[in-house]
């Protein structure tokens, strides 16, 4: 086995590693937000170590030119950090409720910016 062979299966292993972690995050975890912020970390990670294990098998063992793996990669990394923003804003104007323990009351409660002060909440002016 050479040495990039070695990096490959250890890079296999470890991205299967992380994949498992977010999935098993997934079915754990007791809440939509927590849900959802275990596989988008872990699963994201783990995705990438397999893109980057298969950049360095085609590109080192098989001594082919593939660059499809980077542009997933690319798409990857880009785009699951935004869904997951995406579809945290859409749970929060759901008023999806959290667990109790994991409940940030601030961020679940705030007004919007755009909301006016009514007369009342305004400070005197000297």
């Amino acid at each position: 086995m050479t040495t990039i062979e070695t990096i490959v299966a250890i890079l296999a292993v470890i991205g299967a590693i992380f994949v498992l972690i977010g999935s098993i995050a997934m079915l754990k975890l007791p809440d939509f937000y927590t849900r959802l912020h275990g596989p988008t970390k872990a699963t994201t990670l783990g995705l990438g170590a397999l893109v980057l294990m298969s950049v360095l098998f085609f590109n080192g063992v098989m001594e082919q030119l593939s660059l499809q793996q980077l542009l997933i990669a690319l798409f990857l990394f880009i785009s699951a950090p935004i869904t997951a923003h995406m579809l945290i804003k859409v749970a929060m104007h759901q008023k999806i409720k959290a667990v109790a323990k994991t409940a940030n009351t601030v961020l679940m409660n705030h007004k919007k910016s755009t909301e006016k002060v009514s007369v009342e909440q305004q400070a005197p002016k000297p």
